[in-house]
């Protein structure tokens, strides 16, 4: 570390904790040269994620964008804030994962999976915009899908499909 009075690159470490809740290391550090005292911090450089869209431009990750995703594919749907800020999070600790870019679609898949595992609305809204269904053909061969799937799912965990209700017509 140079010091700040005389450029001295020599010095030694008197004391040293952390700081700013632990994101910091506080140093106390005398010069060698000039004895001077001084204080210096280490904080953990921080990588900025970069996304890359499919047109392959590259710009910062933003989380935000991901929520008002999710909020817009929940609306009016009976889902806490909290449960959509935890989805973000997990969303964002993934893609973050060591890694300094990420592909979009990545992104968008494990917004697909999580909203599919949530809510079949919310899946079926986000999915036909991010999927970018060209006509109602693929909206209805999505909800078959769907249907297919949670019908199986039901069925293996041995809840029964709805059944018909007979309405007898009154008799006169």
């Amino acid at each position: 570390m140079k010091c700040p009075y005389c450029g001295e690159m020599e010095d030694r470490v008197i004391d040293s904790r952390t700081a700013k809740d632990g994101s910091a290391v506080r140093r106390r550090r005398e010069c060698t040269k000039c004895g001077v005292r001084f204080t210096s911090y280490e904080t953990v450089e921080e990588i900025q994620l970069r996304v890359v869209k499919k047109d392959g431009r590259r710009e910062p990750f933003d989380s935000n964008k991901i929520r008002i995703g999710i909020l817009k594919a929940c609306e009016k749907r009976p889902i806490p804030t909290d449960v959509i800020d935890d989805i973000v999070e997990r969303i964002e600790a993934s893609a973050a994962h060591g890694r300094k870019e990420v592909p979009s679609h990545e992104i968008g898949e494990a917004v697909i999976k999580e909203l599919y595992n949530l809510d079949e609305v919310a899946y079926v809204r986000f999915a036909s915009v991010y999927r970018e269904f060209k006509d109602v053909n693929e909206f209805m061969d999505e909800l078959k899908g769907l249907l297919i799937e949670s019908k199986s799912a039901k069925v293996k965990n041995g809840d029964t499909p709805p059944q018909k209700k007979n309405k007898k017509k009154p008799t006169q």
